[in-house]
């Protein structure tokens, strides 16, 4: 993801990480861009204070907002306009209706020209690709199998809320594209975790 980013080594600029857990998407693109600031936004104060015991090597280059995805308004210490926005593994939680609201009020937080990107799993509906994944999945971890089919209720429902509003890429990507970003793609694919995302135009793009 850090990678995708287009901005040089030494460059400043910001970037929110929505849902950001205890930053380790950050933490990743702040190592890899020196002259990065980082506008972390997430509503678990527990995530967040653990988030600030592992950002610390990082000072002053980082802030933690409180901030419910599923939910608006943007908090105002988000500024209206970053360079770029990333999310991981957070947006699969929410309903298809606010996955679209979120992409929208993503690309008006986003200078012209500013990128989005995206690093989710998501299903498919083609069951032959569903078992190649599967089978992949049980090949790497042969522990798999087992925990799959013997999880406690407690397993079961942490799992039932993981796979709630998790969907198939294409629509993902056509909510992006409704949105009005462009240059639209899956940048990454491992089995069924992705990095898709997209820039904000140039001109027009709100």
């Amino acid at each position: 993801m850090a990678e995708l980013l287009p901005f040089d080594n030494d460059q400043r600029f910001t970037f929110v990480d929505l849902g950001a857990g205890t930053g380790a998407a950050a933490r990743v693109v702040l190592d890899y861009f020196p002259g990065a600031r980082a506008i972390l936004a997430d509503y678990s104060l527990q995530m967040m204070e653990q988030g600030r015991r592992e950002l610390s090597p990082f000072g002053d280059r980082y802030t933690y907002v409180e901030f419910d995805l599923a939910r608006g308004p943007w908090p105002t210490e988000i500024p209206s306009e970053v360079d770029a926005v990333i999310s991981s593994l957070c947006v699969h939680h929410l309903p298809d209706e606010r996955k679209g609201a979120l992409f929208a009020e993503i690309l008006e937080h986003l200078v012209p020209g500013g990128w989005y990107l995206n690093y989710d799993p998501v299903k498919t509906e083609d069951a032959v690709v569903e078992a190649a994944w599967q089978r992949a999945g049980d090949r790497r971890d042969p522990e798999a199998a087992a925990k799959r089919t013997n999880r406690t209720p407690e397993e079961h429902v942490r799992y039932e809320n993981h796979i709630r509003y998790m969907i198939p890429l294409a629509p993902q990507l056509d909510l992006l594209k409704e949105a009005g970003f462009e240059g639209i793609d899956v940048y990454w694919q491992q089995l069924d975790l992705v990095i898709y995302g997209g820039r904000r135009p140039l001109k027009g793009g709100s």
